[in-house]
């Protein structure tokens, strides 16, 4: 009876033993699939001291631009962390032609964020509207470099909600508390209202204090 010839042995590469990757080109020939963004997420409680690992990304999400400059500027001691459309858009203003201002300051932020990641710089970003679509090219920004990714939405009076964003902000809502936000890549979320905003004295990004032994 002839004898089994030896197994051959099969080489099996990194992509392959880990399933599709994203970095990947398909077969067909279409563009690579976007990386999966989706990470444990855990939802803090609200302390007097924030306290975030240096070089990370926070969103802060509120639906009134006033009262979310109004945190930032009382909590954020490194004014150059500090981004927003707005502020781009103040930066450019007369100096572009209005009607290539939005473009320009899209542009300019996502400029300003993707330097301060690569260089392991914190940012602040300070959520334009709602949508998480908004969101999601700053996050890929920080997941590919490893940089850790955090939100806080900030409670408002409803007055001060547009009508428009009702629906968004509740669903927004819902997917924090529920933990749901990891899904976008977010490592930590933090929902502030009421007179909890009022109770946080400083943000930090710095390690925690070494304890004496």
């Amino acid at each position: 009876m002839a004898s089994r010839p030896p197994a051959r042995s099969v080489k099996i590469s990194e992509d392959e033993r880990t399933g599709w990757s994203s970095d990947r080109p398909r077969r067909d020939g279409a563009p690579p699939r976007p990386a999966n963004l989706t990470v444990h997420c855990r939802v803090l409680v609200p302390t007097d001291r924030l306290r975030y690992s240096p070089g990370s990304l926070l969103v802060v999400v509120c639906a009134s631009h006033a009262e979310r400059d109004r945190f930032l500027d009382r909590l954020i001691e490194d004014r150059a962390s500090l981004l927003s459309l707005d502020k781009v858009r103040a930066l450019l203003a007369g100096r572009v032609a209005e009607q290539e201002l939005d473009a320009r300051a899209e542009e300019l932020l996502s400029a300003a964020v993707a330097k301060r990641l690569d260089s392991r710089e914190t940012v602040v970003l300070g959520a334009d509207g709602l949508a998480a679509e908004e969101r999601e090219p700053f996050v890929r920004m920080a997941a590919a470099l490893k940089r850790p990714r955090h939100l806080i939405l900030l409670e408002t009076p409803r007055e001060q909600v547009p009508e428009q964003d009702h629906a968004a902000l509740n669903e927004l809502r819902r997917a924090l508390d529920a933990g749901e936000l990891g899904g976008e890549g977010f490592q930590t979320v933090l929902r502030l209202g009421g007179g909890t905003a009022g109770e946080v004295k400083r943000i930090l990004f710095r390690p925690p204090p070494r304890e004496d032994s």
